[in-house]
């Protein structure tokens, strides 16, 4: 039994500039609009150094992943890869000698050496900002012909860097098509450079554009949602669909691999976190914290991230005395993540409030920790606050500095048990399932009124 209504096996292209290996959104989504029977397509893009590469898989019934050839340069111009690695490794080699551990003072700027690094550096920046424009362009061009190739009913369209081939699809095809806009953070005010020049006129432009012509609009949180309304003048709010596990059994301790990982006994306190290991996610604060808690409670990060994060974590531990109590145990796949965080003591949920979008933030990663039965820290931002105080799953901490976390999970740590059975009794009622229910319902919405529509104009 399928949730749509006036098209016989609707076709639906999940628009996302990632290769979607560990993007646990949009593969619920397309999961679910597949179930749901929709012919469900996922446009992703190929990353070749991770080993994802252009093609196309079948995932489930009535769902595939087509990952577009990604742009690269030995593709386009040979003969110029040589020379562009060899400028990135040059201005990789001019950062380092600009802070060397080892010297007292960098180079002064005036000399020659001081100069050349200048110079370096200003050409790899241009390279770079060239290099993702271009990447991104390749993108649109590429998505676009792989959508128009699979003559989507509808177009969802993940974050503002996917409603340019939205719209172009849409103008391009023959018949009228949805335009599903389903943005995961506030896209105009999120944690990027501040240095840019046009992109930000190109983002709101297209933002602006795909807003209107979106049939409707989803995301993540209820304050995203209201700016998203007052910005653009919505006639309707939003629909909220937030990140949250699928339904299944509740996992319980044993089922966490925390402790196993990190060589840690039961004797061991253990704050958790899972999610992608980068910055402003709260990894800094919670080592900082460590040290005003006492030398049993160790900080065990589940999750992924580039080579540089990880070294950043291991020398902020090193920086703040505490490298035996924080361990890097590595990544689960994201529907695995609630069952390996259950042995954990409590979660710390922080995002540090640096753009507007954290500051709206609503993290599947609380999700996560709660159907985990974890206890939560959460930082003081207003759709977390909501959520902890309502449900009454953890504290927040209302100041900024190391002291103000320690003595929110000092509390917690001194009488876990409440929390976590409330915990326990909030996760069945935060599912995906649930969540999905909403995005089946606008999505039968979006089809009536494509079908109307093509009806009025035939």
């Amino acid at each position: 039994m399928t949730s749509h209504q006036g098209t016989q096996d609707p076709r639906v292209a999940v628009l996302v500039y990632n290769d979607c290996a560990n993007d646990s959104r949009v593969l619920k989504e397309s999961a679910t609009l597949g179930a749901a029977g929709y012919i469900t397509r996922i446009v992703a893009v190929e990353r070749r150094e991770k080993g994802f590469m252009a093609g196309r898989e079948a995932l489930a019934a009535h769902l595939d992943l087509e990952r577009v050839p990604e742009f690269a340069i030995e593709r386009i111009v040979p003969a110029l890869a040589p020379v562009w690695r060899n400028l990135i490794r040059q201005g990789e080699v001019a950062d380092a000698a600009a802070v060397p551990p080892a010297r007292p003072a960098p180079p002064s700027p005036l000399s020659a050496a001081g100069l050349k690094i200048r110079a370096l550096r200003a050409l790899r920046n241009v390279g770079e900002r060239a290099y993702r424009t271009i990447a991104l362009g390749t993108y649109w061009v590429n998505a676009t012909r792989s959508a128009l190739r699979f003559s989507p009913d509808v177009v969802h369209a993940n974050d503002g860097n996917t409603l340019v081939p939205a719209m172009a699809v849409r103008a391009l095809s023959r018949r009228r098509v949805g335009i599903v806009y389903d943005s995961h953070e506030l896209w105009r005010h999120r944690n990027i450079r501040q240095d840019r020049l046009l992109a930000p006129l190109v983002e709101r432009l297209s933002e602006t554009l795909g807003v209107r012509q979106a049939d409707a609009v989803i995301t993540v949180s209820p304050s995203i949602a209201r700016w998203l309304q007052e910005t653009y003048s919505l006639a309707e709010a939003p629909s909220l669909v937030r990140n949250v596990p699928a339904d299944g059994e509740l996992p319980d301790p044993s089922t966490g691999v925390l402790r196993e990982r990190a060589g840690l006994s039961p004797e061991h306190k253990v704050i958790a976190y899972g999610g992608r290991i980068t910055t402003s996610r709260g990894i800094e604060e919670t080592i900082a914290a460590l040290p005003h808690l006492p030398r049993s409670v160790h900080f065990v990060l589940l999750g992924y991230g580039e080579p540089d994060a990880l070294a950043g974590v291991r020398a902020e531990a090193e920086a703040h005395g505490v490298a035996d109590r924080v361990h890097l145990v590595g990544a689960v796949a994201p529907d695995e993540v609630s069952r390996a965080l259950a042995d954990g003591d409590v979660a710390v949920v922080h995002v540090r409030p640096v753009c507007l979008s954290y500051r709206f933030a609503l993290p599947n990663k609380l999700f996560e920790s709660i159907r985990a039965g974890l206890p939560i820290a959460a930082a003081d931002l207003p759709d977390m606050r909501e959520v902890v105080e309502q449900l009454g799953v953890g504290e927040v901490f209302r100041g900024t500095s190391a002291e103000d976390l320690a003595a929110a999970l000092t509390a917690i740590l001194e009488d876990p048990e409440p929390y976590r059975e409330r915990a326990r009794r909030a996760a069945p009622m935060l599912t995906w399932e649930l969540e999905a229910a909403r995005m089946l319902e606008l999505y039968g919405r979006v089809l009536e009124g494509r079908d109307r529509a093509g009806a009025e104009g035939a």
